[in-house]
């Protein structure tokens, strides 16, 4: 176990190094914000991890060499080993969870406006705004932003007229579309091709549309069964309970002429900044 507490430690230390090392090497923005954006929260979940394995291992060393071997004894500390171990993934995996993505938020918007340098000619070059930046996006990438599944930014160095495009992640998700390859097939109408009872389940089918070149397809999706009221109830209890983890959220916008969008969201936030945000001409 002591072996153990020092090895877990070692190896914790090393992955953070590792990762810290890795980061300082990479040069340039845009990789430095993939790179984080997709490694960072993983990198730490594995060193608190080594941690509280570290720790678990720590407690069973407690009366090392003091005390007589007893079955009872030894189970004793192994569960509280244990017990001690877990409680520092817990704690760490919901600080990782809830807190820790708005600060890496924060340095990934760091990263992504960071002002590029034309490698060329070493001038600084300038973020266009989202007016100016459309003549420079062919009509496919601007589909792919007007449902925000996708944003770009575009970076121009005003000497040489020198364009560079980058793409993000944008505010809601979107399918890739089969048949022109951008990300902007969306759900357009949901059916229910067999409604579920209390003894089958029932049949959904969704129907997609290319917000870009047309295209359409439908995917059929199983709707679980129905439970009884009271079943019905403590399940709903559940999954709206003020710490459940909301996995999408669906938000139908319908105009005074009848006509109905649907939008997909990760998350509350995500939803709440879309509706903040929307404009209905420019998604019209």
């Amino acid at each position: 176990m002591f072996i153990g507490t020092i090895l877990f430690s070692i190896i914790a230390i090393i992955i953070y190094i590792y990762h810290k090392v890795r980061v300082s090497g990479i040069k340039g923005f845009k990789d430095k914000y993939d790179y984080l954006r997709k490694h960072e929260i993983r990198t730490y979940q594995i060193c608190f991890i080594s941690l509280g394995i570290a720790l678990g291992c720590l407690i069973n060393t407690y009366g090392r060499g003091t005390i007589s071997f007893d079955w009872i004894w030894f189970s004793v500390r192994l569960f509280m080993g244990i017990a001690g171990g877990t409680l520092v993934g817990y704690v760490i995996a919901l600080v990782l969870k809830y807190y820790y993505p708005t600060r890496l938020n924060k340095k990934l918007r760091k990263w992504r406006y960071m002002p590029r340098i034309n490698h060329v000619t070493g001038n600084k070059m300038r973020l266009l705004s989202e007016d100016e930046e459309d003549v420079h996006l062919d009509e496919g990438m601007q589909a792919e932003e007007k449902v925000f599944s996708v944003d770009y930014d575009v970076w121009v160095d005003d000497q040489t007229k020198e364009i560079k495009i980058e793409k993000y992640p944008g505010h809601l998700v979107a399918l890739q579309c089969n048949n022109c390859g951008f990300y902007t097939m969306k759900v357009i109408r949901e059916q229910i091709v067999i409604p579920p009872t209390e003894t089958t389940e029932g049949e959904l089918i969704k129907h997609y549309e290319c917000q870009y070149c047309g295209s359409v397809r439908a995917t059929q999706f199983n709707i679980a069964k129905i439970t009884s009221g009271a079943e019905d109830l403590q399940r709903t209890l559940t999954k709206t309970g003020s710490n459940a983890e909301v996995e999408l959220v669906n938000v139908e916008i319908i105009n005074a002429e009848g006509h109905k969008r649907t939008y997909n969201f990760q998350s509350v936030i995500q939803a709440q900044k879309f509706l903040r945000e929307y404009n209905a001409e420019e998604v019209s």
